[in-house]
């Protein structure tokens, strides 16, 4: 499958010795760092690995045929 780049809203906030973070537009997609580098590394891999797990559970619960699949682009 070939791979895109998709651009998201990251929130950060300092939360004691830690940083805290969320992508505002992926439910789920939160995660913390010692800095800010080490948080948008870790908010990278939450993002891909919830988008794969969706994509993986998605055609597990419609392979059988009966759907269409398609791109869809939305501007805001």
């Amino acid at each position: 499958m070939k791979k895109s780049t998709q651009k998201f809203t990251a929130v950060y906030r300092k939360s004691g010795k830690w940083y805290i973070g969320w992508i505002e537009e992926v439910p789920g997609a939160n995660t913390q760092g010692k800095t800010i580098k080490e948080l948008k590394e870790n908010l990278k891999e939450a993002v891909t690995l919830i988008l794969e797990s969706n994509r993986i559970l998605n055609r597990e619960i419609t392979d059988d045929g009966k759907v269409t699949r398609e791109k869809l682009t939305v501007s805001l």
